[in-house]
């Protein structure tokens, strides 16, 4: 997929939609977009997770501990918790249908969030809703 397609794709994500052309263009060449098939896992719960991963097209399963927690699709991000942390995964992700993901290593991910204070603090938001999800679950 072209460089620009990409970009606008990313303008449609909420954690870059704020961002300047300047700005996504940098986002845009940092990332690596991945084809997946349907039935792929894309984390597994308790791995080291490497990357951090951006639903651009397809859909995706998340369990935690077995039980089904959450559905992702085009826009949503995953893997953002154990690349900040390097704590392992806290959740299985595998995809329910073909996918195409943009992809960061932990490396590009910081770089990311080194350079962009406005998706540093919507993907810190994001952690932590989600930590606090986790955490939830655990006392549920």
């Amino acid at each position: 997929m072209a460089r620009n397609d990409t970009d606008e794709r990313l303008r449609s994500i909420p954690i870059f939609s704020e961002l300047s052309k300047k700005e996504l263009r940098a986002v845009s060449r940092l990332m690596t977009e991945v084809e997946v098939r349907e039935g792929r896992s894309l984390t597994r719960q308790g791995e080291v997770g490497r990357e951090f991963m951006i639903i651009m097209r397809g859909t995706a399963v998340v369990r935690r501990s077995g039980r089904k927690v959450a559905d992702l699709g085009p826009g949503d991000f995953l893997g953002e918790l154990a690349v900040l942390s390097g704590a392992p995964r806290t959740a299985d992700v595998v995809a329910t249908s073909d996918m195409t993901l943009e992809t960061l290593n932990r490396r590009e991910f910081m770089s990311l969030l080194d350079e962009s204070a406005a998706i540093a603090k919507k993907i810190l938001i994001g952690a932590v809703k989600r930590l606090h999800e986790l955490d939830s679950s655990k006392t549920a």
